[in-house]
């Protein structure tokens, strides 16, 4: 009888040890996935370097999230935080300066960093094409056009395919969707999300929505999205559009230096996240009438914003009607892509290829 009972203990601590194993594997594969997928170094590892609690604090506070951001942040604004002198920026950016690799690197080095970059899935094959793949991450994209172009669609079909899986053409993340001019709508959402076969509630749950009324705001919501990005993982952020406060804020020739210096400053901030987050940044644009462009034969329209959100942009998309719900969309400007064109179809599922109806 004890014979029995102890080969029975036996057979249970072996089974119990076998689980143990099976659910440390997972474990291990879980912490493997999170590293992976965890690209950036929390601010909070400057502690480890001689940096205390009450400094790191108020660099959170002041937008600075993760240690790359410090090192891409100029000394002059980090001395103009409150509490930081020229001595603790000093310390801080030698404490950044050991956790990251913010020297030179090798070309080859580039094509391992690049293997990183997301392409975001545009809802069209012809218009993925075009865009070699789709919208890319580490990289701001903008898209300009008059009204009924297409431009907003396009946020919110990338705004869908954004969560799923990579393998589908997603970034497997959630969404920031910053409005400037009330034109996010959930029902189209919704519509989008039944396409693709994924719980419209679900993907609603998962896209960040705030409304900026002027460009104050849209500073602070951005200050604000780089501290939602260090708790989940986002794959794209949008500004639709990026210029409309702008516009109402500043008017007058007067006022057009300083208009164009914060504007600076936002694109900048945009481009940040999209590095250290590996985020794809799609932005919307206006345009005004322009008798002396040459954009194309006939065409008297440019995108608003003069040069500095022609430097910031990495990729430019022009987009213009077509036949019906036809729209038709121009690389205007690329480091990477020729300027061709492909067409698109406005749907209730959002963009589709001509003739998927």
């Amino acid at each position: 009888m004890r014979r029995k009972k102890a080969r029975k203990n036996e057979v249970q601590d072996e089974t119990m040890a076998e689980e143990d194993k099976e659910q440390s594997k997972l474990n291990d594969k879980s912490k493997s996935s999170t590293d992976e997928a965890q690209v950036y170094n929390s601010i909070e590892s400057l502690q480890y370097h001689g940096i205390n609690a009450a400094d790191i604090t108020k660099l959170r506070q002041a937008g600075l999230c993760t240690v790359m951001s410090v090192l891409m942040c100029p000394k002059k604004d980090l001395v103009n935080i409150k509490g930081i002198t020229d001595q603790k920026a000093e310390r801080i950016y030698e404490a950044a300066q050991k956790i990251e690799n913010a020297g030179f690197c090798t070309g080859l080095q580039m094509v391992e960093k690049r293997k990183r970059i997301k392409k975001l899935s545009t809802g069209s094959t012809a218009l993925n094409t075009l865009l070699g793949g789709g919208v890319e991450s580490q990289s701001i994209t903008e898209a300009f056009g008059e009204f009924r172009t297409g431009k907003t669609q396009l946020a919110h079909t990338l705004s869908v395919v954004a969560q799923l899986p990579t393998e589908r053409g997603g970034g497997s993340g959630k969404v920031i969707f910053i409005d400037t001019e009330g034109t996010f709508r959930p029902e189209r959402i919704w519509k989008i999300a039944q396409r693709f076969e994924l719980s419209p509630d679900e993907v609603l749950e998962n896209i960040i929505y705030a409304r900026a009324h002027n460009v104050d705001l849209l500073n602070n919501l951005l200050l604000q999205a780089a501290a939602l990005m260090l708790e989940e993982p986002f794959a794209l952020l949008i500004v639709d559009s990026i210029m409309a406060p702008f516009r109402v804020d500043f008017s007058g020739r007067g006022e057009l230096a300083e208009r164009q210096q914060l504007l600076n400053k936002v694109l900048n901030r945009l481009q940040k996240l999209s590095e250290q987050f590996n985020l794809a940044v799609y932005i919307t644009n206006q345009v005004t009438a322009d008798p002396g462009s040459t954009l194309a034969y006939g065409d008297t329209k440019k995108p608003v914003g003069g040069n500095i959100i022609a430097h910031a942009s990495t990729t430019r998309l022009y987009m213009k009607k077509g036949k019906g719900d036809q729209r038709i969309c121009k690389v205007y400007d690329s480091p990477s892509l020729p300027e061709a064109e492909a067409m698109f179809q406005l749907a209730e599922g959002g963009i589709i290829d001509i003739g998927d109806l």
